[in-house]
C-alpha cells in the first residue's frame, strides 16, 4: 500500500509540473507549432470578436475573413466574450477546457487495458502534455484540439459499446463524434470506421436508424456548406507563396506519401520493441514487392514542394538537409513498410489509416495534424499487441518522454533558425 501510495503522489506531482509547464508557456506567448499565435490573433480572434457583436451577419460573411476552421467553437467562445471576458481570460479558460482531452484519453486507455496498473495509465496519459500541437493549441485557442477532445469522446463511448455491446453506448458515440465533426470537420470520416463495426455487432434496423439520425444531423452543415454556400472549407492561403490556395487537393499520393511518414514518426517510441522487430522483418516477399510497386506508383505523382508549407518532419529536414526529397522518400517507403506490417489481415486497422489519409482533402498537409491523434488512435481502436506490450518494460515510458522532448527540442531548433521552413 506504501508502494502504491508513492507511485500516486508521484503522479499528482507530475501532473502539477506538466501542467505548471503548460503555464508558464501560456505566460510566455509558447507556440511549438509556429503558426499558432498567427491563426488566434489573426483569424480566430477577430472572428469570435464578430461573432460575439453581430452572429447572423458574421456566419453569412463567413468566407469574408479568409478562415478555414469551423465557426462552431468560436461561437461558444464569443460568449464569454460577449460577457467581458478579456483577450487573456479567453485563453486560458481554453486552455482548460482542453484538459479534458487528457482526462478522456486517460478513461480510454481504463477501458481498454483493465488489467494494467492504472499508474502507468495515467502516466501514458500525461504525456500529451509534452505535445507540441497540443501545447502550442491549447495556448493559442483552436478548435482542432476541442474537435479531437470530443473525438476520443466519442471513442471512449465506443469502447464502452465493445464491452457491453449496449446500443446506448452505441447513440452516444454517435453524437460525440457529431459534435467533434461539427468543429473539426475532418473527424466526421470516421463515422464510416463505427458504422463498419455496428454493422457486425447490431441489427440491420439499429444500424439502419443510425445513419438516418447521422443523416439528419448532418443537413445543417450541408446546408450551411452547399446551399447557402459558405465553403469555409477552402478559404486562406499557404504561408509562403501566396499563388499556391490552400483549397481542395485530390493528389492522394501526396497525402499517402507525407502521413505515412509522420505515422512513423509519431508511432516510433512504441516500435522499440524487440517483437516488432523480429515480426518486422518476418513481412512476407509477397507484402514487399506490393508495398514497393504501391510506393513507386505515388512517387511518380507526388509533386509536393516547400512552397506549400508543412509536409512533416521527415519531408522538411530532407529538403533542408539535402535540398531535395531522397531522405524523405527513404522513410516514406519505411513507412508504407510499417502500415504493411499493420495492416496485413485486420481490415480494421486499413479502414483507420485509410480515413487518416482521406480526412485531408486540402492541399497543405501538417505535422500538427497528426500529435497527438496517432498516438490516441494506436492505444485506442487500433489492433496491434504492440500497445500491451508497450506496458511491459517501464523504461518504455522513458523512451516516450524522451521521444516529445528531442520533439519539442526540434521545434524550438526549426522555429528559431529556419523558420522559413
Amino acid at each position: 500500500m506504501r508502494d502504491k501510495f508513492l507511485i500516486n503522489n508521484k503522479n499528482i506531482f507530475l501532473f502539477f509540473l506538466l501542467y505548471l509547464s503548460l503555464v508558464v508557456g501560456f505566460y510566455f506567448g509558447e507556440d511549438l507549432n509556429y503558426g499558432a499565435i498567427k491563426d488566434w490573433i489573426g483569424t480566430n480572434y477577430p472572428v469570435m470578436q464578430a461573432l460575439s457583436i453581430d452572429i447572423k451577419k458574421t456566419l453569412l460573411n463567413y468566407e469574408s475573413f479568409g478562415h478555414r476552421h469551423s465557426p462552431v467553437y468560436l461561437i461558444f467562445l464569443s460568449l464569454f466574450s460577449k460577457i467581458g471576458f478579456s483577450f487573456d481570460a479567453i485563453r486560458f479558460l481554453h486552455l482548460n477546457i482542453s484538459l479534458l482531452l487528457v482526462y478522456f484519453f486517460y478513461k480510454c486507455l481504463v477501458l481498454k487495458f483493465s488489467n494494467i496498473d492504472k499508474n502507468l495509465l495515467i502516466i501514458l496519459s500525461l504525456s500529451i502534455f509534452l505535445s507540441p500541437t497540443f501545447r502550442s493549441l491549447a495556448i493559442w485557442p483552436d478548435s482542432r484540439i476541442i474537435g479531437l477532445t470530443f473525438f476520443v469522446i466519442s471513442i471512449y463511448e465506443f469502447l464502452k459499446f465493445q464491452k457491453s455491446l449496449n446500443v446506448i453506448y452505441l447513440w452516444k458515440n454517435l453524437i460525440y463524434l457529431i459534435i467533434a465533426s461539427y468543429i473539426s470537420p475532418n473527424f466526421s470520416l470516421f463515422v464510416i470506421y463505427f458504422l463498419f463495426y455496428y454493422l457486425r455487432k447490431t441489427n440491420l434496423k439499429t444500424l439502419a436508424l443510425a445513419l438516418i439520425a447521422c443523416f439528419i444531423l448532418s443537413i445543417p452543415a450541408f446546408y450551411y456548406i452547399f446551399v447557402l454556400d459558405i465553403n469555409f472549407l477552402t478559404a486562406g492561403t499557404p504561408g509562403i507563396d501566396d499563388t499556391q490556395g490552400v483549397g481542395l487537393n485530390f493528389n492522394f499520393s501526396n497525402k499517402i506519401l507525407i502521413i505515412s511518414s509522420i505515422i512513423l514518426f509519431q508511432l516510433t517510441p512504441f516500435l522499440i520493441n524487440r517483437k516488432f522487430i523480429i515480426d518486422f522483418f518476418k513481412l512476407s516477399k509477397k507484402n514487399i514487392i506490393l508495398v514497393t510497386i504501391f510506393f513507386t506508383f505515388n512517387l511518380i505523382f507526388f509533386d509536393y514542394v516547400m512552397n506549400f508549407t508543412g509536409g512533416g518532419i521527415f519531408f522538411q529536414f530532407s529538403n533542408y538537409l539535402i535540398n531535395n526529397n531522397f531522405i524523405f522518400y527513404f522513410f516514406s517507403f519505411l513507412s508504407l513498410m510499417l502500415l504493411a506490417y499493420f495492416v496485413q489481415n485486420n481490415i480494421n486497422n486499413f479502414l483507420i489509416f485509410l480515413l487518416i489519409v482521406f480526412s485531408n482533402i486540402q492541399n497543405t498537409i501538417y505535422h500538427k495534424y497528426y500529435d497527438p491523434l496517432i498516438m490516441i488512435l494506436f492505444f485506442t481502436i487500433l489492433d496491434s499487441s504492440l500497445s500491451k506490450e508497450f506496458f511491459k518494460k517501464k523504461i518504455n515510458f522513458i523512451y516516450l518522454y524522451l521521444f516529445y522532448f528531442v520533439f519539442i527540442l526540434l521545434r524550438v531548433v526549426k522555429n528559431n533558425f529556419f523558420t522559413n521552413y
